[in-house]
C-alpha cells in the first residue's frame, strides 16, 4: 500500500474526476493504477491526461487542457510545478482542484501521499474546505494590438535573455510613472507567487487572502530600487525599452516568449481563480515553518 489505508468505500458526491500527473515520475507511476481502481470502486469515472493514462498502461488520454471538461474534481499528482500547469488548463471552470504533494518543497500541493486516500474520501463527499486563490492576467501589447494573453497562477516575469546584460524595464501602476528599472529582471506576482520566484528574489510573503500584487526586481543596478506591493485592482504596464530579443517575458516559468523593443506588457487581476482543496488542520503559518524551516513551536 503506497498511501495509506484505504478507507471502505462509500458512495461519494462527485462522480466524475480528472487526473492529471507529473510527468516521468517513479512515483506516479505506482500511484496511478491504484488510485483509477480505488476511485471505480466508489464509482467515479477518470480523465486521465497523456501521461496519467501511460502511467496505467493505457493510450487513451486526452490533451491536458481537455481533462478538466466534465469532471467535477481535478486531482493532480506531482508538485507546484505540475499545479500551476494544472491551475491553467482549468481555465476558470468552476472545479475544485485536490493536489498531491510528489515533489521536494510543496507549497501549493500540500497533501500528503500517505494522507492521500484519507483526505480524498473526504473530499469526494465535499467535507474539506477549499481556498480561493487569484489570478493573475497578462497581455502582451506589440503595435497597439493585443498579440497574446496569459493567465498564471503564480507570477509574469521579465528576464534577460543575454548573459552578463542587464534590461531596462518603464513601469506604470494604473498610468503614475513608478521608475525605469535597470535590472536582471521584474517580477509581478499573485499573493500565491509570493512565496515562489518572488520571495528567491527578496519580495516580500505575503497572506493568500489579501487582495494585493507584489513588484519585486531582479537584482536591480540601484540598490534602493525595493519591492512594492498594490492593490490587486491595480494595472501594471512595463515597457520594454531593451533591443530586440534581449528580454524575455515567462508565465508561471513554464510558457513565454522573446520581446521586442517597445513591446508592452499589462498585468492586472484576472476574471479566473481556482479552487485549492487542503486538509482542514493545515494552515498557511504552518506551511511556511514547514517548507521554509522556521523554528519555533
Amino acid at each position: 500500500m503506497l498511501a495509506g489505508n484505504k478507507p471502505a468505500a462509500s458512495s461519494p458526491g462527485i462522480k466524475s474526476a480528472g487526473i492529471l500527473s507529473k510527468p516521468h515520475s517513479e512515483q506516479a507511476s505506482r500511484i496511478v493504477p491504484e488510485l483509477i481502481d480505488w476511485l471505480r470502486e466508489r464509482g467515479v469515472q477518470t480523465r486521465l491526461d497523456e501521461e496519467t493514462a501511460g502511467y496505467a498502461g493505457s493510450s487513451n488520454g486526452i490533451v491536458r487542457n481537455q481533462v478538466p471538461d466534465g469532471a467535477e474534481m481535478l486531482i493532480v499528482l506531482g508538485g507546484d510545478g505540475t499545479l500551476l500547469s494544472a491551475a491553467r488548463a482549468v481555465d476558470g471552470r468552476d472545479i475544485p482542484i485536490f493536489a498531491v504533494n510528489l515533489g521536494n518543497l510543496g507549497f501549493l500541493a500540500a497533501i500528503k501521499l500517505e494522507e492521500m486516500y484519507r483526505q480524498l474520501e473526504r473530499a469526494l463527499s465535499a467535507e474539506l474546505p477549499v481556498d480561493r486563490r487569484q489570478m493573475l492576467l497578462t497581455e502582451l501589447h506589440r503595435d497597439g494590438r493585443v498579440i497574446a494573453s496569459y493567465d498564471g497562477l503564480n507570477d509574469m516575469v521579465l528576464a534577460k535573455a543575454e548573459i552578463a546584460r542587464m534590461i531596462d524595464l518603464k513601469v506604470r501602476v494604473d498610468g503614475s510613472f513608478v521608475c525605469v528599472y535597470k535590472a536582471d529582471g521584474l517580477i509581478v506576482a499573485t499573493p500565491t507567487g509570493s512565496t515562489a520566484y518572488s520571495l528567491s528574489a527578496g519580495g516580500p510573503i505575503v497572506y493568500p487572502s489579501v487582495a494585493a500584487l507584489s513588484i519585486t526586481p531582479i537584482c536591480p543596478h540601484m540598490l534602493t530600487n525595493r519591492p512594492v506591493i498594490v492593490p490587486d485592482t491595480s494595472v501594471i504596464e512595463t515597457t520594454v525599452l531593451g533591443e530586440d530579443s534581449t528580454t524575455y517575458l515567462t508565465i508561471d516559468g513554464q510558457v513565454g516568449e522573446l520581446l521586442k523593443k517597445g513591446d508592452l506588457v499589462v498585468c492586472r487581476r484576472s476574471e479566473h481563480s481556482i479552487s485549492l482543496v487542503r486538509p482542514p488542520d493545515l494552515l498557511f503559518f504552518e506551511v511556511l515553518r514547514e517548507k521554509l524551516s522556521w523554528g519555533g513551536r
